[in-house]
């Protein structure tokens, strides 16, 4: 199958799943390898599928039969350094990293897929830093940036924010910053677009 074949085929697939479907599942089902799945699933986003990375799996939030998976949005700040430790220390409490944001001052929003699962898709990363195949964009706002984290329940976000407060990661609110630090949504009807620019803040150097 062609690559447009592909994407249908895996968009077949959520939509039936009743749970998470792992991105190793999804690379059999199509015949091709799990980085191909995590670019496949980038470019349905890009054409605007809601589909979320979970610890065990993606899910297909518009489909009926998807289950909802509650997602956290938290404003951190660190240095390279210590991304391995956040990420990781997510990962290992029950999280998965969809996403890291930034609000650049000249370029406006910029948001990157990250889909960070498990330890090996945090070693994956940083190994792409390390490469200089790729650069945090934590980088371009001295540290501040924000992730969406999903998990199972309400109670593993919370134990995650605790974690990332008690490690000295997670950032508070600049004055001119408008709402909480922390945005809960249930995923089937969580902030999207516009909705999602107009809570972050810019950053400046």
């Amino acid at each position: 199958m062609d690559a447009r074949e592909r994407r249908r085929a895996i968009m077949g697939v959520l939509e039936e799943a009743k749970e998470p479907v792992s991105g190793s599942a999804l690379a059999r089902e199509v015949g091709v390898s799990r980085q191909i799945v995590v670019q496949d699933i980038a470019l349905l986003r890009a054409d605007g599928h809601d589909i979320v990375a979970t610890n065990r799996g993606y899910v297909l939030q518009e489909a009926p039969s998807s289950p909802a998976v509650p997602t956290r949005l938290v404003k951190v700040r660190h240095g390279v350094e210590q991304a391995g430790d956040e990420l990781t220390s997510i990962v290992d409490a029950g999280g998965a990293v969809l996403n890291v944001i930034v609000n650049h001052r000249v370029y406006g929003k910029i948001t990157a897929d990250l889909d960070i699962r498990n330890r090996r898709d945090v070693e994956r990363y940083l190994h792409d830093i390390e490469s200089g195949k790729s650069f945090p964009l934590l980088t371009v706002t001295s540290g501040y940036h924000f992730h969406r984290i999903a998990a199972e329940d309400e109670q593993t976000l919370d134990e995650i924010e605790a974690m990332l407060k008690e490690k000295g990661y997670l950032a508070d609110l600049m004055p001119y910053e408008d709402g909480p630090v922390l945005v809960t949504t249930n995923a089937k009807g969580g902030l999207r677009g516009d909705a999602e620019a107009s809570f972050l803040c810019t950053v400046y150097f």
